[in-house]
């Protein structure tokens, strides 16, 4: 009797998932579903993945955009000052601390600044205690911090990126070519060299974009910040693989789009490229 009804129980159990039909069918109804915002039940089969990963996707999404605000008008300010003034005091120090903040590992960084800023110094609270429902304005002060770390990594990748395009730019034939002519300095600058030099950078915006919803798993256990990375670490810790494969989908997905709008981008705005475009109809 307990053996019929733990088939039953299972077969009921299969029916309600969609495991007796097809490989083929069960597929094509996963992508349906997935387009229409379905990414299925957790493990407990009780909760919808859908509402689990709402919030945290959001509050990942503003941990990010805050860091970007700051990052990459920084990085870029910072990359065109160094490269203008190449292998003098103001860029040693930037090359170097960026190399610095590079070579220095995310959770050692944070561990840093919480010791810093909130053990001795007590400006700022160290971890987050907002629950992943609560609207973003209440996570400050607490953001800060994982916002200082995250900014502080972006701004050493993109500097180094900027200054390198900014200085190929400046030993270019056509800048020379403009210095001769008698081209004011910074008509040149404006007009020719950060137009050129900031290209390629749109590239690198939109990979550490990526990274940044990836990458900040770290950043979110350190802090305990209730975003995606640290809900894929508790999906991980209770074994529960659907919550993983949904939030992989959504990290891959948002790394894919972001990198195709990079390039859809660097086509439009750089002009050799669009003619090549268009020479290739």
């Amino acid at each position: 009797m307990e053996r019929d009804a733990f088939g039953k129980l299972l077969e009921n159990c299969r029916e309600s998932l969609g495991l007796n039909a097809g490989a083929v069918q069960r597929y094509i109804y996963w992508a349906f579903g997935v387009v229409q915002g379905d990414l299925g039940v957790a493990a407990n089969g009780l909760t919808s993945i859908a509402e689990l990963v709402g919030d945290r996707l959001k509050n990942s999404l503003f941990l990010a955009g805050c860091s970007l605000l700051i990052g990459v008008p920084l990085a870029i300010f910072l990359g065109v000052v160094t490269g203008l003034w190449r292998d003098r005091p103001v860029d040693l120090f930037f090359s170097t601390s960026a190399i610095f903040a590079m070579t220095i590992p995310e959770f050692v960084s944070a561990t840093v600044l919480i010791l810093i800023f909130s053990v001795w110094l007590g400006w700022l609270p160290g971890i987050v205690v907002v629950s992943a429902s609560s609207p973003v304005h209440e996570f400050f002060p607490e953001i800060i911090l994982p916002m200082i770390v995250l900014a502080m990594v972006m701004t050493a990748h993109i500097l180094r990126m900027v200054r390198s395009s900014v200085i190929d730019v400046m030993t270019s034939d056509y800048i020379q070519m403009a210095t001769l002519k008698g081209t004011p300095y910074w008509h040149m600058v404006l007009h020719h060299v950060l137009p050129n030099a900031l290209l390629p950078a749109i590239n690198v915006v939109a990979l550490t974009i990526a990274w940044l919803l990836g990458g900040v798993v770290v950043i979110e256990v350190v802090f305990n910040y209730p975003g995606l990375g640290r809900m894929m670490i508790e999906a991980i810790s209770d074994r529960d693989l659907p919550v993983v494969q949904a939030i992989a989908l959504i990290v891959a997905t948002v790394y894919v789009g972001v990198n195709l709008a990079a390039d859809i981008t660097t086509m439009l705005a750089n002009p050799k490229l669009r003619t090549l475009h268009t020479r290739s109809k």
